[in-house]
């Protein structure tokens, strides 16, 4: 098991820390593929930082693959509709990205 960071906009942040999103979703860069279930992830915004387990990673061709899969509620929050996900995503990542792969990290309270 590894420790690793990452870090999350202020919005995504927010929904982790109140237990809403817990699913961080990732493009398949180098350092997101070194991610396993049972690593702990260090998740940081600004000076702000929480610690999740990862219970599983899962990897998807596209973002429309992946949501049709995960529960977009889980990504995004009770009130983000899938479109508006896509969308979140598109801003972050050029379309581009995807041929990278897109990955889920389940995440879980670390009792800390």
């Amino acid at each position: 098991m590894a420790e690793h960071t990452l870090n999350i906009r202020k919005p995504y942040f927010d929904l982790i820390a109140d237990g809403m999103k817990t699913i961080e979703v990732r493009i398949g860069y180098p350092k997101i593929r070194k991610i396993s279930a049972g690593d702990t992830l260090r998740i940081s915004c600004g000076d702000d930082t929480l610690t999740r387990r990862v219970t599983q990673v899962s990897e998807y061709e596209s973002f429309q693959a992946m949501l049709v899969a995960e529960g977009p509620a889980a990504i995004g929050g009770p009130d983000m509709p899938r479109d508006q996900l896509v969308a979140a995503f598109r801003d972050i990542y050029p379309p581009e990205k995807e041929t990278f792969g897109v990955f889920t990290l389940h995440l879980a309270q670390t009792g800390d």
